[in-house]
Protein backbone atom coordinates (compact mmCIF):
# COMPACT_ATOMS: atom_id res chain seq x y z
CA UNK A 1 0.00 0.00 0.00
CA UNK A 2 1.11 3.49 -0.84
CA UNK A 3 1.19 6.11 1.66
CA UNK A 4 1.43 9.73 0.80
CA UNK A 5 2.56 12.69 2.71
CA UNK A 6 -0.93 13.80 3.20
CA UNK A 7 -1.91 10.27 4.69
CA UNK A 8 1.43 10.17 6.76
CA UNK A 9 0.33 13.82 8.28
CA UNK A 10 -3.18 12.38 9.38
CA UNK A 11 -1.69 9.69 11.05
CA UNK A 12 0.67 12.09 13.06
CA UNK A 13 -2.30 13.87 13.95
CA UNK A 14 -3.91 10.99 15.44
CA UNK A 15 -1.40 9.64 17.39
CA UNK A 16 -0.73 12.96 18.78
CA UNK A 17 2.84 12.95 17.80
CA UNK A 18 4.92 15.57 16.71
CA UNK A 19 5.76 15.47 12.94
CA UNK A 20 8.37 14.48 11.19
CA UNK A 21 10.25 17.35 9.74
CA UNK A 22 13.45 15.23 8.41
CA UNK A 23 12.91 13.84 4.13
CA UNK A 24 14.89 11.10 4.90
CA UNK A 25 13.39 10.56 8.30
CA UNK A 26 9.84 10.26 6.54
CA UNK A 27 10.34 8.49 3.85
CA UNK A 28 11.88 5.62 5.61
CA UNK A 29 8.93 5.85 8.23
CA UNK A 30 6.31 5.75 4.85
CA UNK A 31 8.33 2.78 3.55
CA UNK A 32 8.37 0.62 7.06
CA UNK A 33 4.28 1.82 7.28
CA UNK A 34 3.98 0.27 3.47
CA UNK A 35 5.71 -3.29 4.33
CA UNK A 36 3.52 -3.43 7.75
CA UNK A 37 -0.10 -2.87 5.51
CA UNK A 38 0.87 -5.02 3.23
CA UNK A 39 2.02 -7.77 5.10
CA UNK A 40 -1.57 -7.35 6.90
CA UNK A 41 -2.97 -7.49 3.25
CA UNK A 42 -1.22 -11.00 2.97
CA UNK A 43 -2.48 -12.11 6.47
CA UNK A 44 -6.01 -11.15 4.72
CA UNK A 45 -5.53 -13.48 2.02
CA UNK A 46 -5.32 -16.61 4.20
CA UNK A 47 -8.00 -19.13 4.84
CA UNK A 48 -8.97 -19.42 8.24
CA UNK A 49 -12.76 -20.72 8.31
CA UNK A 50 -11.22 -24.20 9.24
CA UNK A 51 -10.17 -22.79 12.16
CA UNK A 52 -11.51 -22.44 15.38
CA UNK A 53 -11.83 -18.91 16.94
CA UNK A 54 -9.36 -18.20 20.16
CA UNK A 55 -10.58 -16.15 22.55
CA UNK A 56 -7.80 -16.52 24.95
CA UNK A 57 -4.29 -18.62 26.01
CA UNK A 58 -5.32 -21.30 28.13
CA UNK A 59 -8.87 -23.86 28.17
CA UNK A 60 -8.39 -23.58 32.34
CA UNK A 61 -11.93 -22.03 33.21
CA UNK A 62 -11.58 -22.07 37.31
CA UNK A 63 -8.36 -22.16 39.28
CA UNK A 64 -9.29 -21.02 42.67
CA UNK A 65 -10.27 -23.11 45.30
CA UNK A 66 -13.52 -22.91 46.61
CA UNK A 67 -14.43 -20.40 49.21
CA UNK A 68 -14.80 -22.07 52.60
CA UNK A 69 -16.38 -20.31 55.58
CA UNK A 70 -14.08 -20.81 58.94
CA UNK A 71 -15.66 -20.93 62.27
CA UNK A 72 -13.84 -19.66 64.74
CA UNK A 73 -14.34 -20.04 68.77
CA UNK A 74 -14.78 -16.46 70.47
CA UNK A 75 -11.99 -16.91 72.62
CA UNK A 76 -9.84 -17.61 69.65
CA UNK A 77 -11.01 -13.86 68.07
CA UNK A 78 -10.47 -12.49 70.98
CA UNK A 79 -7.05 -13.55 71.63
CA UNK A 80 -6.22 -12.70 68.00
CA UNK A 81 -7.75 -9.15 68.30
CA UNK A 82 -5.91 -8.72 71.51
CA UNK A 83 -2.58 -9.39 69.43
CA UNK A 84 -3.42 -7.19 66.69
CA UNK A 85 -3.90 -4.57 69.05
CA UNK A 86 -0.78 -4.76 70.98
CA UNK A 87 1.33 -4.84 67.90
CA UNK A 88 0.25 -1.03 67.45
CA UNK A 89 1.79 2.16 67.96
CA UNK A 90 -1.13 3.46 70.37
CA UNK A 91 -4.06 2.00 71.53
CA UNK A 92 -7.05 2.96 74.07
CA UNK A 93 -9.65 0.69 75.53
CA UNK A 94 -8.50 -2.44 72.98
CA UNK A 95 -9.15 -0.04 69.58
CA UNK A 96 -6.33 1.31 67.74
CA UNK A 97 -5.70 5.14 68.42
CA UNK A 98 -4.65 6.91 65.25
CA UNK A 99 -4.22 10.94 64.85
CA UNK A 100 -7.06 12.93 64.08
CA UNK A 101 -7.39 13.26 59.95
CA UNK A 102 -9.94 16.80 60.33
CA UNK A 103 -8.48 18.85 62.79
Amino acid sequence: MHIDDSLLSHLFLLARIQEEEDPGKRKKLKEDLSKILDHFKELEELDTSALEPVSGGTFLSDVFREDEKRVREEAERTKESKISVEQFPQSQNGALKVPPVFE
